[in-house]
């Protein structure tokens, strides 16, 4: 990083999971650099997505480092999540025909609920131990050619209270697209209305997205909401985190009820 920006900048890791993202800092002036980050950066940036992208640069050994303005921002706490902005962001992201037109140049095809399943299913290590995750799969079953839909869209997959930012200033931004993809919208309105939205606000909260509430529209909620859940699940177990499957089981749980 230092031969990218000069011995002048001081570069600390701003964390996370992937360890790839830093802080820059020099003459009052701050970056926040990533490696190898979404391929359609500058898009979300253009649509003002995620903070501004100041430049890009690619590496000797073929890496690719973005730097974004560094913001003064506060993470979403929960209770933020039932905000009329969150919804409005949403809205914005998922009605993008630029974001989509990108991801489809990039070469992603949309993501059908029957390929989904498959993916699911390929998880026997929490399936087969758990009667709360094979409820979840025999749900899936059946309904799997009951939630297919005209309409899919960019989707960011990753609705965690921690991706969404607020500035100083009011503004919102939802950070790290590592795991968009063209799907059902139901994918990112279920997974943020089971984990945030208390049920009597659904309806409301979704008026402020811009959806009618009805039945088609929940069962895909909570199909989409249950293949996710499952697939971190996994992810989580593969790498010994007890607490946070004891989470997820949880929240299994309560989208089943």
């Amino acid at each position: 990083m230092e031969q990218l920006l000069g011995k002048e900048w001081e570069i600390s890791p701003a964390g996370g999971a992937t360890g790839d993202a830093y802080i820059a800092e020099h003459d009052g002036k701050k970056l926040f650099l990533k490696r190898n980050s979404s391929p359609f950066l500058a898009v979300l940036s253009a649509e003002g997505i995620v903070p501004k992208l100041v430049w890009t640069k690619r590496m000797e050994n073929g890496d690719v480092i973005t730097a974004q303005q560094f913001l003064q921002a506060r993470e979403l706490k929960p209770r933020d999540m039932t905000s009329k902005q969150v919804a409005q962001l949403l809205r914005k992201i998922h009605r993008s025909k630029e974001l989509l037109a990108m991801m489809e140049r990039l070469g992603k095809k949309p993501l059908l609920p029957n390929r989904l399943l498959e993916e699911v299913k390929k998880n026997e290590c929490v399936i087969k131990e758990n009667a709360v995750v094979q409820q979840a799969i025999a749900f899936l079953e059946k309904h799997v050619n009951d939630v297919y839909h005209e309409d899919y869209v960019v989707c960011h997959c990753d609705m965690n209270h921690n991706n969404w930012l607020l500035t100083e200033d009011n503004q919102l931004y939802l950070i790290d697209w590592d795991s968009a993809m063209i799907a059902d919208p139901a994918i990112d309105i279920g997974v943020l209305l089971y984990a945030y939205i208390p049920r009597e606000q659904w309806e409301s909260w979704l008026e402020q997205y811009g959806l009618p509430f009805h039945e088609q529209l929940l069962l895909r909620m909570k199909w989409y909401t249950l293949a996710q859940t499952i697939v971190l699940l996994a992810w989580h177990k593969g790498r010994g985190n007890e607490k946070e499957m004891q989470r997820l089981l949880h929240f299994l749980e309560h989208v089943l009820r």
